[in-house]
């Protein structure tokens, strides 16, 4: 006995519970399932017929700490009162919560392997809404060290036997069979008189229970009844005794017949102990039915009066040995007349029926593989067998749920395979696949059973991260925190932004985020002192394996080149400049002043460009002469200058003036009047 989770067990701790049923041990239910089990799989024991009332036949525990649970027999077949209503009680101490039920037997219990050796016990389970059913098979095993006397034999008024007084001399007239004897040899004898006149000569009996007439014959001995008393010893003390009385009956006077010689019939090997067969019937009144082979019949009974044949054990074709065809022999005889009799053979046959479905090891599948799992490794073999047949073909079927169009696994041969790559490097692929594997058998009707299949695939950190070198240009002038540029990793893992990025060595000038990969200036730049940096980055993986402590690694460089800035420092000059706010009145007379001063000058321009005008508006010849005329000593001289030569007036110029509608200005010769425009 061992101890699960702090509580007993009762012998359950086995590799499942599969076992612990076939080695017929108590099972704690929330280690095995109990009844759970029983719903797929028949839960048997063995019990000796010997066994008296009071008998446990079987323990179970249970686990129910929030209610108040109940075990139920719902029903037993074939019919009988030889079971007690299970018992229910709790467990104390530690075991706080824990249920121990019992089956018993009942004070009228009396078990005979010969009459009934199966009994099938339904049975429920409750606790709370949970509620769970399923069967308990017991088989009554004979005992080889037990007898007793049974039947009418053993009754107070003994059993009858009918002989016709034609019997021949030292015939068979009847055997005694005792349950529990079977091979073993028992002394036998006729303890009561058998002295003339009341015998015609004493009836004897052998160990084999054989009863023969006397040696005399029985004629003339017609209505005459003769009781034997018989004492059986089998020694260390067992012995039982019992009535036999041997009525004789006048010579037959009518005939028992069957219609037929022979029958065969085919049954059903799932018909419970205690269903009809068939009803065989013969012609004569007063007929009483019995098997006369094989004897004793461990299959099938027939009823003394009615004729039907019923069966007294399971068919299962797979556990029962020759029970796939029984011949029988039945005789059929008048109940105050038994010498009138008639035989009938009977072969049964018992067709297989699919009744239970596979079972498989394990029952359930779950394991985790790496996406590296190589194409073609064995995630599990299957072992199934058919109860109904152990031999019998069996067909497997892969079914998936998730994703249904999956490729990744295979069933080939019962072996579960990894069929293609399990890879985890693109969204959605690394999941987990939900499938089951139907295991379908050739009987009718067709029974299947379903394992379930779960594969949880694993990342593994397969590649290392890479980036791509760069080159960044910087103002020497540049501030501090001044963004650079970002390296941009990439990584074949999925998820594929799972990066960090450190700077490895270099000048502390410069700093990388870790997250984004953007590069910042900390410090100050000289271009003089230094032109170029260069500096490592390193990118680091994560959460990209099942193992969160597996990491790898990759780097690249990047160049800073710093440029020119001008290195002059701006002067800053500071001026103060005084103001002076003058009174009101001063404001009004200076305006004033302002005023009148603008209009005068506006006064005198207009009279200055009014006179220019009309000069220049004036006929040129008077002109020039006003102009000569004003130059003392020279009257008179403006007909020598029109007579001068025309060469001469050309190359001399001697004065400049504007033309104010042209806007031109223009040299010109007092002598000759020529105009020469600039």
């Amino acid at each position: 006995m061992s101890d699960v989770g702090g509580m007993k067990d009762f012998g359950c701790l086995a590799s499942s519970c599969g076992e612990a049923l076939k080695k017929k041990r108590h099972c704690y239910v929330s280690v095995c399932g109990f009844l759970l089990v029983l719903h797929s799989l028949p839960w048997s024991i063995d019990l000796s017929e010997s066994q008296g009332p009071g008998t446990t036949l079987q323990s179970f525990s249970f686990n129910c700490s929030s209610y108040m649970p109940t075990l139920e027999l719902l029903s037993v077949r074939p019919p009988t009162g030889f079971f007690n209503k299970p018992s229910l009680h709790s467990l104390h101490g530690l075991h706080k919560g824990v249920y121990v039920g019992k089956v018993t037997l009942s004070s009228s219990a009396r078990l005979d392997a010969l009459a009934v050796n199966h009994y099938e016990l339904q049975l429920q389970y409750k606790c709370g809404n949970f509620v769970v059913s399923g069967p308990l098979f017991v088989h009554v095993q004979r005992d080889p060290g037990r007898f007793r006397c049974a039947g009418p034999f053993a009754s107070p008024a003994g059993e009858f036997i009918y002989v016709p007084e034609t019997v021949t001399p030292g015939a068979l007239l009847y055997t005694l069979l005792l349950p529990g004897l079977g091979v073993q040899r028992a002394q036998m004898n006729i303890t009561s008189a058998q002295d003339p006149p009341l015998f015609p000569g004493p009836f004897s009996i052998d160990e084999q229970g054989l009863l023969r007439a006397p040696s005399q014959g029985l004629s003339g001995q017609a209505l005459k009844s003769f009781q034997l008393q018989i004492l059986v010893s089998l020694g260390k003390g067992q012995s039982c005794k019992g009535m036999l009385t041997v009525k004789v009956l006048p010579a037959p006077s009518s005939q028992v017949s069957f219609p037929q010689k022979a029958q065969s019939i085919t049954i059903p090997e799932d018909l419970v102990p205690g269903s009809k067969v068939i009803q065989v019937q013969a012609r004569g009144s007063n007929l009483l039915y019995e098997i006369i082979s094989p004897l004793p019949s461990p299959l099938y009974s027939i009823g003394q009066a009615d004729g039907v044949v019923r069966t007294t054990a399971p068919l299962d074709l797979a556990r029962a040995q020759g029970a796939a065809v029984t011949k029988l022999q039945v005789r059929a005889f008048e109940r105050l007349r038994p010498w009138a009799s008639a035989e009938f053979d009977l072969t049964v046959n018992v067709r297989a029926v699919n009744q239970w479905p596979p079972r498989c090891h394990p029952a359930l599948l779950v394991t985790q593989v790496p996406e590296t799992t190589p194409v073609g490794t064995v995630l599990s073999k299957l072992t199934c067998v058919d109860p109904d047949s152990a031999g019998a073909p069996l067909d497997f079927q892969l079914q998936f749920y998730n994703p249904p169009d999956s490729a990744s696994l295979r069933l080939r041969d019962r072996v579960l395979e990894v069929n293609t790559t399990l890879d985890c490097d693109t969204p959605g692929a690394c999941f987990q696949h939900a499938a089951s594997i139907l295991v379908l058998d050739d009987g009718q009707p067709q029974m299947t059973t379903e394992v379930p299949v779960l594969v949880m695939v694993t990342p593994v950190n397969e590649f290392s991260p890479a980036c791509v070198p760069r080159t960044f240009r910087v103002r020497e002038d540049a501030g501090p925190h001044t963004l650079l540029g970002s390296v941009v990793g990439t990584d074949a893992d999925y998820p594929h932004n799972s990066l960090e990025y450190y700077i490895s060595g270099g000048p502390s000038t410069f700093a990388v985020d870790r997250l984004s990969g953007e590069i910042h200036l900390l410090g100050p730049l000289d271009y003089e002192q230094q032109r170029w940096y260069k500096i490592t980055i390193l990118l680091i993986d994560h959460s990209q394996d099942w193992d969160l402590n597996r990491h790898r690694s990759g780097s690249c460089t990047v160049t800073i080149e710093v440029e020119v800035s001008s290195t002059m420092t701006p002067l800053i000059v500071t001026e103060v400049e005084a103001f002076w706010k003058p009174e009101p009145w001063f404001v009004v007379v200076l305006t004033a002043t302002g005023a009148v001063l603008l209009l005068a000058l506006g006064w005198l321009l207009s009279r200055i460009l009014r006179g220019f005008a009309q000069l220049l508006q004036a006929p040129s010849k008077p002109a020039r002469a006003l102009l000569l005329n004003s130059v003392p000593g020279n009257e008179g001289s403006v007909e020598r200058l029109m007579e001068a030569p025309r060469m001469e007036m050309s190359q001399h110029f001697d004065g400049r003036a504007h033309d104010v509608r042209t806007g031109r200005d223009y040299l010109f010769s007092t002598r000759t009047g020529a105009r020469r425009w600039l």
